[in-house]
């Protein structure tokens, strides 16, 4: 009661004593240096030692590290992640005023922080994982931790971390096997039965927040960003303090060899919002970028087509009704609804609006193109200027989406053949090996400057500034390589008041859809059943979304079926009463 100053880290007064003597905060568990003063009853007469200080505990260990925890790690790796998005334009509020919440109420609803222990309550601390590839076998080390029995102390709130900081003397005998305090307790076999907190669920996190604040970033984005290194994924605990060591079972958890999955993240994120039992979700309107049809004009350009094609998307959302708001909204916990991947789900709608212009069977498509072509070369000038543009080729435009394709193809490619796994910041598994490990390492680096300055090499360029678009197409190129501009007159005719396509015939991908829950998928998708436009269709906004296509096949299947549900529904009757 007496230490009255504000925590460094939130400003708050809100005090605790850790087992060691130190002030903690009970808000942000920051740990300062200042120790509670013992009471000397040699200068106080007829009085008792109300309180007498065990001692600090050593911070330092025997290599320079301090004691952390694993929650500890994660935030930091939550902090930079927010810092990166907000350096590329986020909202300052999403760091304090949302994601800073969610991860409390994490911790509380895991019991790592904010929650009392119950008194007397027995933890059984489990061995070392004996399988683990990751962590040399070591004859001394032990094998089982020791019981361990907690109750309340003076009123603090008794933690996880609290908990761990009380075994932290039997810690000691198997740091040299985990640099945090709580490595090995981490990955007990009882935690699976939590959310337990892992790398990829920290871009869960991120992605949970941006759609809080409906900033303008969809998953794909924010994972493609995480790729090209503007956001810190790989290898982020080298930014994490000196005195914070890295080693054995922390790799473990916070070394990461694969890049994030999108499907991954996506259903942890979902879980985490219903784990969380967080609220409905601020609405998604027309206004906001995640609707359908702000997806659809941005996906459009990037693909290079006609701005007319808007027109025809913004008709096949308000015809299936997915650009309702209890649609698109994040209601966590409901499992009557749908889970929308709003960026997914913007490509499929695409790719139906040009199976119903163009009908992408191999064969319809080239016929329309040849007409164009005609038509452009005989009425260049007049389709320039009186018909608001040329006519759309659709083989032109596939010539020229599949040249820059594979270009950038190629450069993504290479990039991550290139990409260096291995950090800069040296890793040991034991302390044991730490001195052969530094030594390897200034030997590799030593080698490669040395190779470098011999074949010349040049230095790697620093990478580009992050854009929302991968393929920019410009209406001032001379060489007609941009086709926004250019028209759809020649595949559609006026029929009562509305431009319809000339081509009344339409193919679907699937007569009846599959159980998600049982098979993963809608629908299963095999390039050799499809037409070679369709696949090239859907390969275009795989590679602009960083997915696979049998995602974008899947939503596809799904927007067809609402499309045509009643033509389906007497389909199958008809088929019914045949068979009968």
């Amino acid at each position: 009661r007496d230490f009255n100053e504000r925590c460094a880290q939130c400003s708050e007064v809100n005090w605790g004593l850790t087992d060691g003597g130190r002030f903690y905060c009970r808000s942000c568990h920051n740990v300062t240096e200042r120790t509670r003063e013992v009471v000397n009853t040699d200068f106080i007469t007829n009085s008792r030692v109300q309180t007498i200080s065990k001692g600090l505990k050593k911070q330092e260990k025997n290599d320079g590290g301090c004691e952390w925890y694993i929650c500890e790690g994660f935030q930091l790796v939550l902090k930079k992640q927010v810092e990166a998005l907000e350096a590329l334009g986020v909202c300052p509020q999403m760091k304090d005023e949302i994601l800073c919440n969610f991860w409390r109420r994490y911790l509380q609803k895991t019991k790592q922080a904010y929650c009392k222990r119950p008194a007397g309550e027995t933890v059984k601390a489990l061995s070392v994982c004996e399988s683990s590839t990751d962590v040399d076998s070591d004859p001394e080390r032990p094998s089982l931790l020791h019981l361990l029995s907690l109750s309340e102390s003076e009123g603090d709130l008794l933690t996880d971390c609290s908990f761990a900081s009380s075994v932290s003397r039997v810690s000691e005998s198997t740091s040299v096997y985990s640099g945090s305090v709580d490595g090995s307790l981490y990955l007990m076999k009882n935690q699976k039965e939590k959310l337990r907190m892992t790398m990829p669920m920290t871009l869960s996190f991120c992605y949970l927040a941006l759609l809080w604040v409906r900033e303008p970033i969809t998953l794909s984005e924010l994972l493609r960003f995480v790729v090209e290194g503007h956001i810190p994924y790989m290898n982020v605990f080298q930014h994490f303090p000196e005195k914070m060591k890295l080693c054995g079972l922390d790799l473990k958890i916070f070394c990461v060899e694969s890049w994030p999955v999108y499907e991954e993240v996506f259903n942890k994120m979902h879980e985490l919002a219903a784990f969380l039992d967080l609220p409905r979700f601020p609405d998604i309107t027309e206004s906001c970028f995640l609707h359908p049809d702000m997806l659809c004009m941005k996906y459009l350009m990037e693909a290079n087509l006609p701005d007319e094609l808007h027109n025809w998307t913004c008709r096949v959302v308000k015809k299936i009704g997915i650009g309702e708001v209890d649609f698109l909204t994040l209601m966590p916990g409901n499992k009557s609804t749908r889970k929308v991947k709003y960026d997914v789900l913007a490509a499929a709608v695409i790719v139906v609006v040009l199976k119903l212009l163009f009908l992408l069977d191999d064969r319809y498509e080239w016929l329309l193109s040849q007409f164009a072509e005609e038509r452009n070369k005989n009425n260049t000038e007049v389709c320039m200027f009186y018909s608001g543009g040329p006519y759309f080729e659709f083989k032109k435009w596939y010539e020229v989406v599949k040249h820059s394709l594979d270009v950038e193809q190629k450069k993504l490619d290479e990039e991550k053949a290139k990409y260096l796994w291995r950090c800069e910041k040296p890793l040991f598994y034991s302390v044991k090996n730490k001195c052969k490990v530094l030594k390897r390492r200034q030997m590799v680096v030593n080698l490669q400057n040395q190779f470098g300055k011999l074949s010349g090499s040049v230095q790697r360029a620093e990478k580009p500034n992050p854009s929302s678009f991968q393929l920019s197409w410009s209406e001032e190129n001379t060489d007609g390589s941009c086709f926004h501009g250019h028209s759809l007159k020649g595949i559609l005719q006026e029929k009562c008041g509305l431009l319809r396509a000339m081509n009344p015939d339409y193919w679907l991908c699937t007569v009846k859809l599959c159980n998600e829950k049982l098979c993963g998928h809608l629908a299963h998708y095999r390039e050799v059943e499809f037409p070679q436009s369709y696949h090239f269709v859907l390969g275009l906004f795989s590679f602009l979304l960083r997915i696979q296509p049998s995602y974008i096949h899947d939503e596809v299947c799904m927007i067809e079926h609402k499309l045509f549900n009643k033509k389906l529904c007497k389909k199958l009757k008809y088929n019914t009463v045949l068979r009968k």
